[in-house]
C-alpha cells in the first residue's frame, strides 16, 4: 500500500495565443555568452535524461532537431535573460511527460523556427521530413498574411491550428505544452499583457485540454490564468487555503489512517493519495454560489486507486460504511464515462468533525486516462485499451471540427462555433436503441438530431422524450430517452439558431440556410433574366458553352461576376437589374450576327404592364428565402400586388396600394417587376386584423374560439391597454388561405357576442395605417 498526501494547488499552466505570438514579445537579440550556452546545454541534457523510452536512433533525431533550433535561435534571449532555446526545450520536456514520439519532440523543439527565424516549410521537409514539417507548420502563426483586425488574425490562426490538430492530435499536445510553459513564465512578460493572455488561456486552451482529457494540464492552466488575471484575489485565497491546510492537517492524517486500516482489513490493495481543490475551482464555487471561503466545505479529497473495476464498487461500499454519504453527491462516471474518456466513481462523505470530504475510486488505467487523456495513447498503449479509447473519444471531437470547417468558411464564425463546443459540462441521454450520447449542458432535441447525423437534423420534424411529444427547443436532461421523427420535405428553421447549443448543429443550420437561399436566388434570377430576354426578342439564355464562351466572358467583364451562377444569384438578389443584363446579352448576340425575334419582342412588350419594366412572376408561397412578403401590408392571394427587387435583399412583395411600396416605386421604378398570384397558392399567408371588443370577462376566449372555428391559426396577439373603458382594441396576426378566407373570418368575428368591430390593418397611399372591412 502506498500513501501520500499531495497538493496540486501550486502547479501552473500553459500558453500561446492565436494571432500575436507570446514568445515574440519574449525575444531579445543579444550576444551569446559562455554562461548562456552552458545554460542551454544543461537544459538539453536534462531533456535527454527524460528520453529513456525512445530508441537510440530516435534520440539522435531529437538531438539533430535541437542543434538546428539552437542555431536558428542563436542570439535570441527571453525577457529573463535566458537563451531563447530554453523555451523550446521546456516545451519538449513537457511532451516527454506524455511520452510523445520523436517527431513530436522534434516539432516541439522547432515550433518557433518558421515564425521567428525565417525558416521555411521546404527547409524542414528537406532536413527532417514531411511529418515533422507538417507538425511545425500546424503550430505556426499567420503573421505574414494581412488581416483587417487582430481578432481576425486570432480567429484565422486558431482555425489553422485546430484543423491541423484534427489531422494530427500531436499538434494540440505540443501547443498545450507551449502554452503551459509560457504561462509558467508569465511573470517575465509585461504586466499589461497578463489579462489578455490569461483570458484567452481560460476561454480557449483550458477547455481544449479538458475536452482532450488532459486534466492535470486543464487544472494547471485554470490556476495560472486565475493567478495572472486576478492576482489580488488569487493571493488572498492562497493565504486562506494555506491557513486552512494547517488547521486541517490532523483531520487529513486521521482520515488517511482510518482508510489504510479499513482497506487493509478488507484485503484490498489500494493506493491512497490526498487531493485539494485548485484555487480556481474554489473561487468559481464561491463566486457561482455566493459563498464565503468558510462555507466551502469540500476543499479536501482522496483518490483511491484499486486493481479492478469491481474493486472500485467494493471500495465505494466500504467508504459508505465508514462515513455517512451526502445525498445527491454520488456520480458513476465508470458506467457512463465522460466524453473525453474520463472514468471514476465520485462520492462525498461527511468525515470527522462534520467536514465534507470527496472520494474518487478508479483503476490505474483509468487514472492514466484521467490525468493524460488523449496522451494516454502514448503513455499506456502497451498496458490497456483505455488509452486507445481516450484517443478515440478525443479524435471524435476533433473530427467534428472538420465537419464544421466544411460548412463554415469564415474564420471568425468558425471560432464562434468551436467556442460553443468547448463547454466542459455534459448531459448523457439515450437513443431508442439504448446507445449513450453525450451533449453539452443545455443542448436541445435539435442538437441531438445533428449529433447523430446531419441529414437527421436537416429533416427533423418532431421529437419525443421519454415517449412524450415535446417541442424541438426542449433542453435534454441526464437519462432522457430521445426519439426523433423526420420528413423528407422538412428543412432547418432559422429560429433553431436561437436555441441550439452545439457548434455542429449551428454551423450545419447556417450552411443549409445559406445554400437554400443561394439556390432559390439563382432560380429567381434565371426566371427574371429569361423574362427580360424575351422582352428583347430572345427566347432563352445562350447556353451552348462552345458557341457562346466569348459572349459569357465579355458579359462577366461587364457585370463583374466570376461565373454564370454568380450572375444569376446577383440578379435574383437585385444586385443586377435583369433588363440591363438582358440588353447587354442582346447587344453581344447582335455582334455575333444573331438578331432578336421581332414577333416575340412585340408580344412580350405588349403583355407587360406599362408601369413595370419586366414581365410578371407567378407566386404560390413556396419561394422561401428568395421572396419576402412585406410586413407593412401583408399581401394575400386575391390582392393586387407589386414586386420590388431590393439591392441584395431578393424580391419583396407589397400590395398595389401599399404606401411603402408606392414610395419605393416612385424612387426606384426600374427595380419593380410584375408579380401575380398563381391560381392555387400552396400555403397560408399572414395578415393583421384589429378586433374591437367590449371589456367583459371571457371575451378573448370567445374571439379565439371564433378564429379557430374559421380554420385560422393565430400567430401573434397584442392586447389593448387594460383600463376602465368599455371597449378595447386587440391586434391579431393570423394565417389565412386568401382574401376570400379573410373576408369570411371578419364576418364571423362581427357576429361574435361582445365584438364591436373587426377589420384588416393595411398601409395605404398616405403612409398611415388604415383599415378595411
Amino acid at each position: 500500500m502506498r500513501a501520500a498526501f499531495t497538493s496540486i494547488f501550486h502547479k501552473s499552466g500553459s500558453t500561446s495565443i492565436p494571432g500575436k505570438r507570446d514568445n515574440a514579445h519574449n525575444i531579445q537579440v543579444g550576444t551569446p555568452t559562455a554562461s548562456a550556452a552552458n545554460a542551454a546545454a544543461a537544459s538539453f541534457a536534462a531533456l535527454v535524461a527524460q528520453l529513456g523510452y525512445l530508441t537510440a536512433s530516435d534520440i539522435e533525431l531529437v538531438r539533430k532537431a535541437y542543434k538546428f533550433a539552437d542555431e536558428a535561435h542563436l542570439g535570441q534571449l527571453r525577457k529573463n535573460g535566458e537563451p531563447y532555446i530554453t523555451h523550446p526545450i521546456a516545451v519538449a520536456a513537457q511532451c516527454t511527460e506524455w511520452k510523445l514520439d520523436a517527431p513530436a519532440l522534434m516539432a516541439a523543439l522547432m515550433h518557433d523556427v518558421m515564425e521567428d527565424c525565417g525558416v521555411t516549410k521546404s527547409d524542414l521537409i528537406e532536413k527532417f521530413g514531411s511529418s515533422v514539417a507538417e507538425l511545425v507548420d500546424g503550430l505556426t502563426k499567420l503573421d505574414k498574411l494581412e488581416f483587417n483586425t487582430r481578432e481576425e488574425n486570432q480567429a484565422e490562426s486558431f482555425r489553422k491550428m485546430l484543423l491541423a490538430m484534427a489531422r494530427d492530435v500531436r499538434v494540440i499536445l505540443i501547443k498545450l505544452a507551449d502554452r503551459t510553459h509560457n504561462m509558467r513564465t508569465m511573470s517575465d512578460m509585461p504586466r499589461e499583457k497578463w489579462g489578455r493572455i490569461s483570458s484567452e488561456t481560460l476561454e480557449i486552451y483550458a477547455p481544449i485540454a479538458h475536452r482532450l482529457g488532459l486534466n492535470q494540464t486543464y487544472r494547471e492552466l485554470q490556476d495560472l490564468s486565475f493567478r495572472y488575471s486576478m492576482p489580488w484575489r488569487y493571493n488572498v485565497l492562497a493565504k486562506a487555503v494555506a491557513k486552512a491546510r494547517n488547521r486541517r492537517r490532523d483531520l487529513i492524517q486521521k482520515v488517511q489512517g482510518e482508510l489504510e486500516s479499513t482497506f487493509s482489513k478488507a484485503g484490498i490493495n489500494v493506493q491512497i493519495s490526498g487531493r485539494e481543490k485548485t484555487l480556481y475551482s474554489i473561487y468559481k464555487k464561491m463566486d457561482g454560489k455566493h459563498l464565503s471561503f468558510a462555507q466551502v466545505t469540500d476543499i479536501y479529497g482522496f483518490r483511491l486507486i484499486v486493481p479492478s473495476v469491481i474493486d472500485c464498487y467494493t471500495a465505494l461500499g466500504i467508504l459508505h460504511q465508514m462515513y455517512k454519504p451526502v445525498p445527491g453527491r454520488f456520480k458513476d462516471h465508470i458506467a457512463i464515462g465522460k466524453v473525453n474518456g474520463y472514468q471514476s466513481l465520485h462520492t462525498t462523505l461527511v468525515g470527522p468533525s462534520g467536514v465534507n470530504v470527496e472520494f474518487q475510486m478508479r483503476t490505474e488505467a483509468m487514472n492514466v486516462v484521467a490525468e493524460s487523456g488523449v496522451a494516454a495513447h502514448w503513455l499506456y498503449k502497451d498496458k490497456s485499451s483505455n488509452g486507445m479509447e481516450a484517443e478515440r473519444l478525443g479524435t471524435q471531437w476533433l473530427q467534428s471540427l472538420l465537419d464544421i470547417q466544411k460548412e463554415t468558411r469564415d474564420a471568425t464564425e468558425f471560432w464562434d462555433h468551436v467556442k460553443v463546443d468547448l463547454f466542459p459540462d455534459a448531459v448523457y441521454v439515450f437513443t431508442p436503441k439504448s446507445q449513450i450520447m453525450s451533449l453539452p449542458r443545455g443542448a436541445t432535441v435539435v442538437d441531438f438530431a445533428y449529433m447523430i447525423h446531419s441529414n437527421l437534423g436537416d429533416h427533423l420534424l418532431a421529437a419525443k422524450i421519454n415517449n412524450q411529444q415535446v417541442p424541438l427547443r426542449t433542453e435534454l436532461k441526464n437519462g432522457d430517452i430521445v426519439e426523433v421523427m423526420t420528413d423528407p420535405t422538412s428543412t432547418p428553421n432559422p429560429s433553431w439558431l436561437g436555441f441550439v447549443r452545439t457548434g455542429r448543429a449551428r454551423s450545419r443550420i447556417r450552411h443549409h440556410l445559406k445554400t437554400m437561399a443561394h439556390s432559390e436566388s439563382m432560380d429567381l434570377g434565371l426566371k427574371l433574366l429569361t423574362q427580360a430576354l424575351r422582352a428583347e426578342g430572345i427566347e432563352k439564355l445562350p447556353d451552348d458553352p462552345t458557341r457562346y464562351q466569348a459572349l459569357w466572358e465579355k458579359l462577366f467583364r461587364f457585370t463583374g461576376n466570376k461565373n454564370r451562377s454568380d450572375l444569376l444569384v446577383d440578379v435574383g438578389l437585385g444586385k443586377r437589374i435583369a433588363s440591363i443584363v438582358a440588353k447587354r446579352i442582346a447587344a453581344l448576340l447582335s455582334e455575333m450576327g444573331e438578331k432578336p425575334d421581332p414577333l416575340l419582342m412585340t408580344r412580350e412588350r405588349f403583355m407587360a404592364s406599362d408601369s413595370l419594366s419586366q414581365g410578371a412572376i407567378l407566386l404560390d408561397g413556396t419561394e422561401n428565402a428568395s421572396v419576402v412578403y412585406a410586413t407593412c401590408c401583408r399581401p394575400l392571394p386575391g390582392d393586387q400586388i407589386i414586386g420590388y427587387l431590393g439591392r441584395g435583399e431578393g424580391l419583396a412583395v407589397h400590395t398595389a396600394d401599399c404606401s411603402v411600396g408606392l414610395k419605393l416605386q416612385q424612387k426606384d421604378s426600374e427595380r419593380f417587376i410584375g408579380v401575380e398570384w398563381s391560381d392555387e397558392p400552396l400555403r397560408n399567408f399572414e395578415t393583421s386584423i384589429r378586433v374591437t371588443v367590449v371589456n367583459t370577462k371571457g371575451v378573448l376566449a370567445r374571439v379565439a374560439g371564433t378564429l379557430a372555428n374559421s380554420e385560422v391559426d393565430i400567430v401573434h396577439v397584442e392586447m389593448g391597454q387594460a383600463s376602465a373603458q368599455d371597449a378595447a382594441e386587440n391586434t391579431f396576426i393570423i394565417s389565412v388561405r386568401d382574401l376570400s378566407h379573410l373576408e369570411t373570418v371578419l364576418k364571423n368575428l362581427k357576429r361574435t357576442p361582445a365584438v364591436l368591430n373587426a377589420e384588416r390593418i393595411t398601409h395605404r397611399v398616405r403612409g398611415q395605417a388604415t383599415s378595411e372591412e
